[in-house]
């Protein structure tokens, strides 16, 4: 597959973009032609420039040389090419079997999108505008990718078998990315009263130090935490509370946290929390990682299980688009 995909529907925006001064001034002098035929219609340039336009405009966003921009943009093309050449296979198979997309489906797809990103449709709008896309643009692309559902609905859903034996394979998948994404950290903190002048933060930071050397030197951390710490939340285990995804954690936190294997203990970390107030961390990460049992989430796996394999066979109905249609590429 290629790496600039259709906008999956919960996304507002893909992953390129290039809008150099000195694209905008080639773009101007560049004549119509086409880029590509499949079947008898053909994909015109300014086609592909439009469609092109959002992702491009991400790469000049993210990137101060324009060196590299001007270097992406050939390869940022012909991805986009690609996925337009797959949209005009998928609008023809659905001419032959005569699908369409209405208004109000499109209407429900920017609303269902709306919800999972917790704004409203009128904000979601909003912020395709700002990432590159029109309200027309962004329209278009939700009645695509109701379309290719739809097809994928008839074409390729009954292809799709899975097993308890591809559950797993989802399962151990899963198990890499969770430990890969999160960290489980235990966590002590000697309580220090809000406003507490400098001289008792600095003994704090004795304290804090006094505690990593014990653990350091063997001490179980579970019952430092029980010395040490505050009344414990109801949640909290150990001084963890859980996997967190490092996305979610405070920079200094994950600053800490990033360098420990497991079962390393930090130096102590002096942190401030949203209103200012300071306390003094001491960071285990945990020695062992905890996976949710197989029993506890097979259903969500045998569900993971059959995404991937209908991207799967997706994937392979296109390529069997393209043998059948007659596809002449000119970029």
């Amino acid at each position: 597959m290629h790496s600039v995909h259709r906008l999956a529907i919960g996304v507002l925006v893909g992953a390129f973009g290039f809008a150099s001064s000195a694209g905008k001034e080639a773009h101007a002098s560049i004549t119509e032609r086409v880029v590509a035929v499949v079947g008898e219609s053909p994909i015109l340039l300014s086609e592909l420039r439009h469609r092109a336009r959002p992702h491009l405009q991400r790469i000049a966003s993210a990137s101060s040389n324009p060196v590299e921009e001007q270097a992406a943009e050939p390869r940022v093309l012909q991805e986009v090419l690609n996925r337009l050449i797959d949209d005009r296979l998928v609008e023809q198979a659905a001419d032959r079997a005569h699908l369409s997309v209405t208004a109000e489906e499109v209407d429900n797809g920017i609303r269902q999108v709306a919800a999972r990103s917790r704004l409203a449709p009128g904000d979601l709008i909003a912020e395709a505008e700002r990432q590159g896309l029109s309200e027309e643009d962004y329209r278009e692309e939700i009645r695509r990718q109701i379309l290719e559902g739809k097809l994928v609905q008839l074409r390729v859903r009954g292809r799709v078998r899975t097993t308890d034996r591809d559950a797993h394979l989802a399962y151990s998948k899963w198990l890499v990315e969770v430990a890969e994404s999160t960290v489980d950290l235990r966590i002590i903190v000697p309580p220090i009263a809000a406003g507490a002048p400098a001289a008792t933060i600095l003994a704090r930071g004795a304290l804090g130090q006094q505690i990593v050397d014990r653990a350091r030197g063997g001490e179980d951390f579970c019952k430092l935490v029980a010395q040490y710490a505050p009344t414990p939340s109801p949640t909290s285990k150990c001084g963890s509370r859980g996997a967190m995804p490092w996305a979610a954690m405070s920079p200094d936190l994950a600053h800490a946290a990033k360098p420990l294997e497991a079962g390393q203990i930090s130096d102590p970390v002096v942190f401030a929390d949203a209103t200012g107030n300071q306390a003094v961390l001491v960071i285990q990460r945990a020695p062992e990682f905890h996976a949710t049992p197989y029993e506890e989430v097979r259903e969500q796996m045998m569900e993971r299980a059959s995404r991937d394999e209908t991207e799967r066979q997706r994937k392979q109905w296109l390529q069997e688009l393209r043998r059948n249609v007659y596809v002449d590429l000119r970029l």
